[in-house]
């Protein structure tokens, strides 16, 4: 079971935002490793099965391909470890591509997270009101790549019972892909007219259209939603006053050690495994449950 799945979206939302945001804008190696690995360790947690083995390499590729092109095309810094056509490739370039690899991968790992637990239809009760069409549009947006997916490996299997590509040339390779591609975009466009037709005739809105939700705002979300905003608050307070600065360049510089740097750290140390922390305590209580019945 996916704890935060319970949740109510305004509280999914308040925590992706904030555990994301600060990923993004704080350029601190600690904190960009937290983020790293408490996205990590929940992506790990709420995967399905088969997609680990496709997931990490990809995320390796990425990460290596992303802190490998920084020193090769930015040569700022003052300690070069060795010349490439002329050009120096600095320590300092290096360390910086790192840090951008990690804090890619850790926003789209909190992405990923954020798209299996904040599915379309919390989507839309967030934002149906306020925004309607806008709101439609994101929510099929993000609805719109595994359906993809998942379309184009019917259509592909669809095609190979046919026999329409089956002899394993580069050539007829290629020629099957551009026939399962037409085929999904075809599908895709047919699939985004019906959508708008079916959330048309249900009055999707119009003014004065009533809403029906099964989401309610509870205690447990009040708890997730107090502590999260603390966890925030306390690392935002840590940032704002400088504990968290860091730079690469000219010269890579050291990272804040005073009680109240650590105390930041760990406060968004805690912020980033919420998730993770919630999810073992719930296998765990499962566990022990099931052993006794």
């Amino acid at each position: 079971m996916k704890v935060l799945q319970a949740a109510h979206p305004a509280v999914l939302l308040v925590y992706f935002l904030a555990v994301t945001l600060v990923a993004m804008f704080v350029w601190n190696p600690a904190i960009q490793l937290l983020a790293l690995a408490g996205g990590a360790g929940y992506a790990f947690l709420i995967r399905k099965r088969g997609e680990l083995k496709g997931d990490l390499a990809f995320y390796l590729l990425l990460f290596l391909l992303i802190a490998v092109t920084n020193p090769l095309f930015s040569h700022n810094g003052v300690t070069p470890l060795f010349f490439l056509n002329g050009n120096p490739v600095t320590k300092e370039a290096i360390v910086y591509g790192v840090a951008i690899a990690g804090m890619m991968l850790s926003v789209l790992l909190w992405c990923r997270c954020y798209s299996r637990i904040m599915t379309s239809d919390k989507f839309l009760f967030l934002f149906g009101k306020a925004i309607p069409r806008l709101s439609l549009v994101l929510s099929m947006a993000l609805r719109f790549i595994p359906l993809f997916r998942r379309q184009m490996k019917r259509v592909g299997r669809a095609q190979k019972t046919m026999g329409l590509y089956a002899s394993g040339g580069y050539v007829d390779r290629v020629r099957g892909g551009l026939r399962v591609f037409s085929a999904l975009i075809t599908w895709s466009l047919e699939n985004a007219m019906d959508t708008a037709a079916s959330m048309k005739a249900r009055g999707y809105g119009l003014k004065g259209r009533s809403h029906f939700a099964l989401f309610r705002f509870d205690r447990r979300d009040a708890l997730l939603l107090l502590v999260s905003g603390l966890l925030l608050l306390l690392t935002l307070c840590g940032v704002g006053a400088g504990l968290t600065d860091f730079s690469f360049y000219p010269t890579i510089g050291e990272l804040r050690r005073s009680p109240a740097a650590y105390l930041t750290y760990g406060t968004y140390g805690a912020l980033s495994f919420l998730p993770f922390i919630l999810e073992i305590e719930e296998n765990l209580k499962w566990t022990y449950y099931r052993s006794k019945a």
